[in-house]
């Protein structure tokens, strides 16, 4: 139990005496980032998966 307790001491120290948190500026500029990564690799997918559905109604249409 003593080993928890220092384990707890020490990352509550850690937390708020040694971590850099970010400002409020930096982390909407950063959510913004994720986001449009985001919507950039959907809209990637989403053409992807509408050629490959396209191709294979393509292909099963040559074999009716």
């Amino acid at each position: 139990m003593n080993k928890f307790s220092a384990y707890l001491r020490d990352s509550y120290h850690e937390l708020t005496q040694k971590v850099t948190w970010p400002g409020w500026d930096q982390l909407t500029q950063s959510t913004m980032i994720v986001l449009g990564a985001t919507l950039f690799i959907t809209a990637i997918v989403a053409v992807m998966d509408l050629v490959a559905n396209s191709g294979m109604k393509f292909i099963y249409s040559l074999f009716k």
